[in-house]
């Protein structure tokens, strides 16, 4: 069980749904959306601009070079 004052300084309550995991021989528990956060935050580019949008630009880019003469 995580101590109260913990679970309020987390903002962590009953029934919360919390991911666990081992990272360098810690014990990491966190909300879902701070998963989610991180994992997005990983994966932006510094510009802001998401992964699908650039690949959507690249692909774009190709059909026009394809369909020039």
């Amino acid at each position: 069980m995580i101590p109260a004052p913990i679970r309020k300084i987390l903002g962590f309550q009953t029934g919360n749904m919390l991911v666990a995991r081992v990272e360098n021989d810690h014990l990491v528990i966190e909300k879902p959306e701070s998963v989610e956060q991180r994992i997005r935050a990983r994966f932006r580019k510094s510009g802001g601009r998401s992964l699908s949008e650039e690949l959507i630009t690249e692909r774009r880019e190709e059909a026009r070079r394809e369909a020039e003469p």
